[in-house]
Parts: structure tokens; C-alpha cells; sequence
């Protein structure tokens, strides 16, 4: 049969599914609703930002100051950032971390980050603690306790998230090269981070002096979106902030430096620990955020790298096959950023090749005018992301705040969307010809350690002399402290609840078996349409590990009528985000479209789910793309302690199964596609369809697409006790000598989904490691500032789930964080738990379900997980009934039988010689494998 015939057959047994990319009608037009809000200014200079939203039950209480990382004094780099942190915990009227509890005690959920333009600060809760949440506000604003206490623990705490952030992963050290390569004079050049020798000299005095020189109501935003009364807002506003007053001395915000142009190329070599695949990089200076030249520049990034039709990613990872990732980074900031693409080497290939390839494509940009087709795919994908950003009332109080910090304008960002449909390509390239010439760059190449010559130093600092900033004059108000106990103002209770309402599903199966499920998540015109199917990676030969994983990404890579190329463009036309994930239980396919698209994205995940080619050469890149990856992963403590945990719980049994570089190099081409026809059909099979669409509209769209599809053959069985059995706990130790930090996992094998004691078991788990509250952060974080954060998850599963306490700490405090993790479970197993503490952490667990359920991606993912575990998709509205059914007695008693001290195993990533001899001490069985030796595919982990 002819390549033509066989391409006409595939037409004609599929239908629209399958028609080439010409014969699809054009997409409608993407409609982006604009932010509404009102605004006032309050006499003492706060901002007030109003957005309402009676759809919801919950509001977001923002705080955005107009101090970021640039305004950092002389010497102390991360300054802003460290004052983030303390800013969050304590104030004349509330104890240390009183906040979170405040927050997630109710149902919600807190935050805050700092970037070069601005500090954050945020929560999302209940409408009912609205005025709660405006007078914690008022309390960091107007009366915050900069101490001792606080200083010290904070500064220790931001030092673990720098060795995290920046020291542990193999590429955490680029964001330190980008920022000091990327500027000569704009405070920016520094890292918004700080690092740990001017962590360590900064001091109390200087908290305080940075405080009274920056933080106001002057310098302050305040949004509020949600469900809320106008008149009654404007109200809490005046009686909580009112009173504040002005800096008493204020110092301006205005950058005044300005960066001169370049006049001629300049390169630099970084060297870092354990990089697997050598990195290069380019990086242009931009002009600030109000430049009416960013709308072009917008365009041509998305040119350049979004989507897998983008000119890099094509150049690069698919034709030329020289990269494993290419990116871009445009850092849109007020007073000027940069442009950097960025390329992570495939392994073999060298960093001249990809230096080579990244200028001619640099170089076409400026040379050559962009195609309407690419400047059309690249207006769509922007108004897309703009569209899935505004789908819930808190991201499009973030997007209002993000545009507002960088522009001094609300209506920023849709003044940039309606500029954005305005460029041209004769745009695109001006910018590209203005900004990105040649001799305005700066070249970087980022390698590992090993390949630095032998007596050659660091040779990537910027050669222009590091200007002197400015610092606050020291603090002359008198230090605030925690008022006594019985002298301070309690905040505010709640006010009358707004009722919550699931979203309403609605079940149909098709005549071919396949489950339709249908679910309205909000008003907001973007849906969420994914084929689930059962099986998952536990169906997979353990000598094939990752076969399930690599035949979903490689399906959407090309089916019978479209090639890998045509299907990206096609998805990037649409504005629509096609994506595959696969699970131990089972495989997603996923469109995430606005609904005017949705229709035509999804007869392109039908086509792939029912007709992916698998094309050699796209299975060629794929597979070594994925080895690449790999290899990323496994230079990384963090990623690599979750790997290994699974064949230390599991063992020899399929869960216990993990991609190696040995199992994904032996699989084929037709290993994939036997694999894709064995489990991927409608009677194995779960369409979910969520978001801002009708249901009946959604109901009939799932008729169209799917209705026609036919399972061939008896359907595969699914294995039997995917988990084995379980065996004795395992105290393992994975040498990595120059890690920049230690990843330390405990984990305990516990209840399947289905048992009735699963939601007893969730909430005790919450009790552990969920949220801030937490007693792992409490016990690691709060207390010893030993990390960054410490946390537990319980990942469901058909069969046995295992429940994970983690935690990053400097190497030679993992033996400390050991104790501390084994120590809280042992507990949580053996004191009973109280009703005060078990009705809190329901209510963190039912906002997050709330919250999950307002996004078409979260409600199908929550559908998604349920299928694939056994339960009926229709379980997704009881969710938070079955949480809110929990006792005290119940969760006890789930932890006492699941919660064996015996039966935890313990993985520890680092430098073992900095901690090693202390944690043998307390487990003598310990083992020790090197880095080098470590086999994954085997459950003793050791290469034979």
C-alpha cells in the first residue's frame, strides 16, 4: 500500500480525528476576558485593589510591595529576600508563625517571594476570614518583631534554601552566572538569593534598618479578589489600615543606574559539581517592562522557544538532535532584563555544535522576517497562557499584581495582550535586529567540574567593576516585641460562611465501553479534556522500566496523518497544551484549550491516542532525550533519593521499578507501539472533560470523537500485587561526594486506595508532614531551621500507597533530620490524636481539594487519579465529605496499624564522608553504595 492510500484509509476510518492539518478549519478566535477591578488610594498612600468574584467561596488577601532584591544594601545581596522571610512570622500581636496557622488552620493556604521589583505576600482562604487575613496584614505592616529569635532562624533557613535552590542541583549555580553576566550597572546583576558569606555578615541591625527605610503604606498594594461585599471591604480597609502611617523618612524606590550598551561580544566558563550534560547560553540585555518594544519581544520569545514547533526546540532537539532542552528565559523586569536562550547538550554532542546552531538561528531572527504562520502560533500561545492564568480569581489577582509592581499601571498586562495582537513581523524583527546583535552578547558555558583545566580558577565573574549601593540609614525607632499574653489584640473571627458547592458531574459511557465524565469547574472560557487509561507503568517488564512513560511521550510526536512538526503547530494554532503523563497505575493523555478550541484539540488527542505512528526517528531523539534527562536526575540528591526509595520499598516487585539508563536503552520502536495497542483502548479507558464548557456540550463533543473507536481482542489483565510484599525497612546511603546538600527520604508502605481506612490515613498524614503546620516543618524547620522545608506526601496507589517523609539539609545535619523524621512518625503511629488538631487539618486538606476543584487541570487530575487507582470517578465530589468524616479515633488508629517503625526504610542522597559515620551510629545495618555503583534496576541497588 501506498504512502497516500494508507494516509486516505486513515482518513476515512477516522474522520475528523484524522484529517491533515489543512482540511482543519481555522481555530476561533481566542477571546481573553480583561481584569476587572476598582481602585482607590487610601491618604496614607496604600493602594487598594478590589476584584470580585461571587463564583467562588474563598478570597485572596495580597500584600505587594514595591521592594525587591535591586533595592538590597551594600554587601548584603538576598537582602530582600531574607526580610521576606522574617516579615512572614511575628508581630507585636502574633507569636512566632501564628500566621500559618491563621491560614491553614481555616482551610487555606500562605505564601510569600520576593523578585528584583517586589516582595509578595499572600493568602488564600475561606470569604469568611476575609477581615482575619486584612488584619494579619496590618500587623506586618505596622507592627512586625524583628528580633533575635527571628533573625537568626530565618537567616539560617534562607541559607538551606540557597544550598537547595542553587547548590544542590547540577544547574542551580547558572542563576547566579546569568544575573552577574547579564548586567554591568543595574543592582540586578546580583543574585535575589544573596549568598551564604553575606547571609552570614548581615545582621539584626540591618533587618531593621532595611525595614523602616522600605516598608510602608506607602510602598504597598493591597489586592483583594474573591468573594466579598464591596462596602463592607472598603470598610475593613479603613479600620485596619487606615491609621498606618507613611515611612516617616522615606527613601525613593527609582533605580536611577542605566546600563550603556555593549559594543562587543564577551564569553564565560563556569564550572559546578556534578553536571551531567554541558550547558551553553547567550544573554541579551532588554529594556524594562513599560517599553512599548516588549510586546514584539513577547512574540518573538515565543517564536524562539514555546512549544515544540518553536524555532530553537526545532533546530536544536529535533532535527539536529544536538540538544536535549532549549529554552529561553526573558526576564521582563521594571528597569531593563535580559533575553538568554538556553541550551542543555544531548549527550555526545559538543558545546561548539550547539554554540554553532544557537548563533545561525540568532542570527535567521534578525536576518529574516518571521512566517505569518509563526507569528500567528506565537499571538495564540500568548493569549492562551493569559487566558488558563485568569481561570481562578487568585491568578488573576497575581497577574494584575505582577504587571502592577513592574509598571506602576493595573491595567498593564491587557495594555501588553492588546499590544501583543498588534505586532507585526516587521516588529519581530526590528527587536530582534535592535536588541540581539551579535556584539550585544554575552556567550556562557556551563560544565562540570571534572573539565576544568587543571590550576585554572573561576573565570566567569563580570570583568566591569561591581558598582557600590547604597544602604538604609540605621533604624531610630524603638525595636517592637511580642506583647504578653494576656495584652494582645486577638485577630478577628470569622465572619458568616459563604457555602461551598462541588462542581456537578455528570456520567455517560459510550457504546464502546468508554467512561465519559463531565464537570463545570468555573466560568472561565478554557477546559481540560484527558483520556485516562488504566495500566501504568506497573504493567511494564522490569527489564523495559519506563516503556509506558517513553510510549506516551513519543506518541504525541506523530500519528498517521500528522508529523511530529504539523501536530505542534496545530496545537500551538489552537492555543491548546497537549501533554502525557504516566503513573504506576495508569497513562493520561491531555488537552488543556480555551473552549472555542477545545473541539479541535481534542480530535488531535483522539488521533493520537488511536493512531500515534511512533515514528523511528522521533523514537530515536525521544529515547535519547530521555536518557538525557536520566542523567540530570541522577547527578541531583533530591531526584535521585525519590528513585531509589521505590526499589527500596518495593523491591523486586513492579512498583518497585524505575527507568534506568539500561532498561530505556534496550527498548524499540515496536515495543512502544505494541504496548500503546495492548492498553490503550475504550474499553480500558476514561474520558474527562472539566472546565468553563457546558457538560452537555462537553458529553456530545466525547460522542463525536470518540464514539467511532473499536477495541480489537480480549482486554489485558492488570497485575495482580503490583506492590509485592513487604519486607523489612532498609537504612540506604547514597554516596555523591560534592553534593551541595543531602536529600533525606523515610518512607513507610501503607493502605491501597480503596480501603475504607484511606481518608483516616490522609488526615493522620496531614497531621505529619502536610503544609507548614505540619510537625515535620514545625520539628525541622521552625524550630531547628535544619532546612528549607519538610514536608510528607501519601502517594495513592491501587495497591500498597507509601507514604514519604523528606527533607534538604547541609550534608553534615542529615544524621539530625534522620532522627527527627523516623522520631515524628514513631509518634504520629503511637499518641493518640485530639479533636482540635485532627478538625485543623481537615480543614487544610478540604481547602485544598476546594481549591484543586476551581481549575479544569486540577478537577481533572484529581478524576484522573481516582480512575486510575479503582474508584469511581464519581468519588471526586465526596472527597472532602469523606475527609470532613474523619474522628480523632479513626486517624489514630489508620496511623497505629500502617505507621511501623520496622517497616520504614530510609534514603539518604549526599556527600556521605560529611555524615556517614555519625548516622551509623544510630542505624549499624546501614548501607553505603557510591554513586557510581548504584544500580536502580536491581531492588539491592548495587551493579553486579
Amino acid at each position: 500500500m501506498t504512502k497516500t492510500a494508507r494516509r486516505l484509509l486513515a482518513v476515512l476510518l477516522l474522520g475528523a480525528a484524522a484529517q491533515p492539518v489543512a482540511a482543519q478549519q481555522a481555530p476561533a478566535a481566542i477571546a481573553v476576558p480583561p481584569l476587572a477591578f476598582t481602585e482607590r488610594t487610601l491618604p496614607n498612600g496604600l493602594k487598594v485593589i478590589a476584584m470580585r468574584d461571587t463564583t467562588t467561596p474563598n478570597v485572596t488577601v495580597q500584600v505587594w510591595y514595591d521592594v525587591g532584591s535591586k533595592h538590597d544594601p551594600e554587601g548584603r545581596s538576598g537582602f530582600a529576600h531574607l526580610f521576606e522571610h522574617i516579615l512572614s512570622r511575628k508581630t507585636v500581636n502574633m507569636p512566632y508563625n501564628m500566621i500559618n496557622r491563621l491560614t491553614e488552620n481555616v482551610g487555606g493556604q500562605r505564601n510569600a517571594s520576593t523578585w528584583f521589583d517586589r516582595t509578595n505576600y499572600y493568602e488564600i482562604v475561606p470569604a469568611q476570614y476575609l477581615e482575619t487575613m486584612l488584619w494579619t496584614h496590618a500587623e506586618r505592616m505596622a507592627r512586625p518583631v524583628v528580633d533575635a529569635e527571628v533573625f537568626e532562624t530565618e537567616r539560617n533557613v534562607v541559607k538551606e534554601e540557597f544550598r537547595q535552590r542553587v547548590l544542590a542541583p547540577p544547574y542551580g549555580r547558572l542563576r547566579l552566572v546569568m544575573d552577574e553576566n547579564s548586567y554591568d550597572t543595574l543592582p540586578n546583576r546580583r543574585p535575589g538569593i544573596g549568598s551564604l558569606e553575606q547571609l552570614d555578615a548581615a545582621t539584626l541591625a540591618d533587618a531593621r534598618a532595611f525595614h523602616e527605610a522600605y516598608y510602608g503604606p506607602d510602598t504597598a498594594t493591597l489586592i483583594v479578589s474573591g468573594n466579598f461585599e464591596p462596602a463592607q471591604l472598603n470598610a475593613l480597609v479603613d479600620k485596619y489600615f487606615a491609621s498606618i502611617p507613611r515611612r516617616a523618612k522615606a527613601i525613593p524606590l527609582t533605580i536611577t543606574a542605566t546600563e550603556k550598551p555593549r559594543t562587543g561580544p564577551r564569553a564565560v566558563t563556569a564550572y559546578a559539581p556534578n553536571v551531567p550534560l554541558p550547558l551553553v547560553a547567550s544573554t541579551w540585555r532588554v529594556p524594562g517592562s513599560s517599553h512599548p518594544d516588549m510586546a514584539a519581544l513577547e512574540v518573538l520569545d515565543a517564536i524562539l522557544a514555546t512549544g515544540d514547533s518553536s524555532r530553537l526546540k526545532r533546530a536544536l532537539v529535533y532535527d539536529k538532535q544536538i540538544a536535549t532542552a532549549a529554552q529561553t528565559q526573558l526576564s521582563d523586569v521594571e528597569d531593563g532584563g535580559f533575553f538568554a536562550p538556553t541550551v542543555t547538550l544531548a549527550g555526545g554532542r559538543s558545546v561548539e555544535e550547539a554554540e554553532a546552531v544557537l548563533a545561525q538561528e540568532m542570527a535567521r531572527v534578525r536576518e529574516q522576517p518571521v512566517t505569518a504562520a509563526e507569528l500567528a502560533e506565537a499571538k495564540n500561545e500568548i493569549q492562551a497562557a493569559a487566558l488558563r492564568e485568569r481561570e481562578t480569581f487568585s491568578g488573576r489577582a497575581f497577574a494584575l499584581g505582577e504587571a502592577l509592581v513592574r509598571t506602576g499601571d493595573p491595567r498593564a498586562l491587557d495594555k501588553r495582550l492588546a499590544a501583543v495582537r498588534r505586532v507585526t513581523a516587521a516588529d519581530v524583527q526590528r527587536v530582534a535586529r535592535r536588541y540581539l546583535a551579535p556584539e550585544k552578547r554575552v556567550d556562557i558555558r556551563y560544565l562540570d567540574e571534572k573539565q576544568r583545566p587543571a590550576g585554572q580558577a573561576d573565570d566567569w565573574a563580570n570583568p566591569t567593576p561591581m558598582p557600590r549601593w547604597s544602604s538604609p540609614p540605621p533604624a531610630t525607632r524603638t525595636p517592637l516585641a511580642l506583647a504578653p499574653e494576656g495584652q494582645r489584640q486577638q485577630p478577628p473571627g470569622p465572619a458568616a460562611a459563604v457555602p461551598t458547592t462541588p462542581p456537578t458531574m455528570a456520567e455517560t459511557r459510550l457504546a464502546n465501553g468508554m467512561q465519559v465524565v463531565t464537570a463545570r469547574t468555573g466560568q472561565v472560557p478554557v477546559a481540560t479534556m484527558a483520556l485516562v487509561f488504566t495500566g501504568g507503568s506497573a504493567t511494564e517488564p522490569r527489564a523495559r522500566a519506563g516503556l509506558a512513560g517513553l510510549t506516551a511521550e513519543v506518541a504525541t510526536k506523530g500519528t498517521a496523518t500528522r508529523s511530529a512538526e504539523a501536530l505542534a503547530a496545530e496545537m500551538e494554532r489552537l492555543g491548546a497544551e497537549l501533554d502525557a503523563s504516566v503513573g504506576p497505575d495508569g497513562t493520561v493523555l491531555s488537552v488543556t484549550a480555551p473552549v472555542a478550541t477545545l473541539e479541535q484539540a481534542g480530535a488531535i488527542l483522539a488521533d493520537v491516542a488511536r493512531n500515534a505512528a511512533f515514528p523511528q526517528g522521533e523514537f530515536d531523539r525521544e529515547r535519547r532525550q530521555s536518557l538525557d534527562e536520566l542523567s540530570v536526575a541522577l547527578k541531583n540528591p533530591g531526584a535521585l533519593a525519590a528513585m531509589a526509595m521505590q526499589p527500596v520499598a518495593f523491591g523486586s516487585a513492579p512498583y518497585g521499578a524505575v527507568p534506568t539508563p539500561a532498561t530505556i536503552g534496550a527498548l524499540t520502536r515496536d515495543e512502544l507501539a505494541a504496548y500503546a495497542k495492548q492498553w490503550w483502548r475504550p474499553d480500558l479507558a476514561t474520558l474527562v472533560v472539566t472546565g468553563g464548557v457546558d457538560p452537555a456540550v462537553a458529553a456530545r463533543t466525547a460522542e463525536r470523537l470518540f464514539a467511532g473507536w473499536q477495541a480489537e481482542g480480549a482486554a489485558p489483565v492488570l497485575p495482580a500485587a503490583p506492590a509485592g510484599r513487604a519486607g523489612k525497612g532498609r537504612v540506604v546511603v547514597i554516596d555523591m561526594p560534592g553534593a551541595g546538600q543531602a536529600a533525606v527520604l523515610a518512607g513507610v508502605r501503607t493502605l491501597d486506595r480503596r480501603d475504607p481506612a484511606y481518608p483516616d490515613l490522609t488526615v493522620a498524614n496531614a497531621v505529619l508532614g502536610a503544609g507548614s503546620n505540619g510537625r515535620l516543618f514545625q520539628e525541622v524547620r521552625v524550630k531547628r531551621a535544619l532546612s528549607y522545608g519538610s514536608y510528607s506526601q501519601l502517594a495513592a496507589r491501587a495497591d500498597d500507597s507509601l507514604l514519604v517523609a523528606q527533607a534538604q539539609t547541609k550534608n553534615e545535619s542529615a544524621p539530625d533530620v534522620v532522627g527527627i523524621l523516623m522520631t515524628e512518625i514513631d509518634r504520629l503511629a503511637a499518641e493518640p490524636l485530639d479533636a482540635e488538631t485532627i478538625a485543623q487539618r481537615k480543614a487544610f486538606l478540604t481547602g485544598g481539594l476546594g481549591r484543586q476543584a476551581e481549575t479544569s487541570q486540577g478537577f481533572a487530575a484529581t478524576i484522573a487519579g481516582l480512575v486510575q487507582q479503582g474508584l469511581p470517578a464519581g468519588e471526586a465530589a465526596r472527597l472532602i465529605e469523606r475527609i470532613e468524616a474523619v474522628t480523632p479515633e479513626r486517624a489514630s488508629a489508620a496511623a497505629r496499624a500502617n505507621l511501623r517503625h520496622d517497616a520504614a526504610s530510609v534514603v539518604v542522597v549526599g556527600d556521605a564522608k560529611l555524615f556517614v559515620d555519625k548516622l551509623r551510629a544510630a542505624y549499624p545495618q546501614l548501607e553505603v553504595i557510591p554513586a557510581a555503583q548504584l544500580d536502580l534496576a536491581g531492588a539491592q541497588l548495587v551493579s553486579r
